[in-house]
């Protein structure tokens, strides 16, 4: 107890709040690196998370056609790809969870989704605004080498149930 009393005696003000300081940015340091890093979860077990929370009565499961043809890339190059769509074509929903196996499919993956998005707003431009809103709205969402797009009046339903799955 007597060491402790000596060695705050010998700290000044400014060294004690050089360490304050420093502690402050450890921590800050540690939460990023945990909200930005990956997982290492499998992409099925991720999957299986975002599935419960989709409404199987207004989307239904597409087929990896599908997402070349909507997107323009081929399922087979990532190690995992989920596309729901709105079973009306009159509306936008949609969700897409794919993992790659590189990080430059990161932002190939967001390129993609990205022009999706803008060749959408197109397709409800003008007949359509509550779907065009909903597509402006629309959140992409990266952690690691899992890719997130959903486009849905319950985005954070979607966006929750991702993080709570990584």
């Amino acid at each position: 107890m007597m060491k402790i009393k000596m060695i705050a005696k010998q700290l000044t003000k400014p060294e004690v709040l050089k360490y304050i300081i420093a502690g402050i940015i450890l921590i800050y340091i540690v939460i990023l690196l945990i909200f930005t890093s990956g997982s290492t979860k499998s992409f099925s077990e991720v999957r299986k998370k975002v599935e419960k929370a989709i409404s199987q009565e207004e989307l239904q499961q597409e087929s990896g056609q599908k997402f070349k043809r909507y997107y323009g890339l081929n399922s087979a190059d990532y190690e995992g790809v989920m596309l729901y769509s709105a079973k009306s074509s009159m509306s936008a929903e949609e969700i897409l969870l794919v993992k790659t196996k590189t990080d430059e499919q990161v932002k190939e993956v967001e390129r993609a989704i990205e022009k999706r998005l803008e060749k959408r707003m197109l397709d409800f431009e003008g007949y359509a605004p509550e779907q065009v809103r909903m597509l402006e709205q629309a959140q992409i969402s990266v952690r690691g080498k899992f890719v997130l797009c959903v486009v849905s009046p319950e985005v954070s339903v979607y966006v929750t149930a991702f993080s709570k799955a990584l």
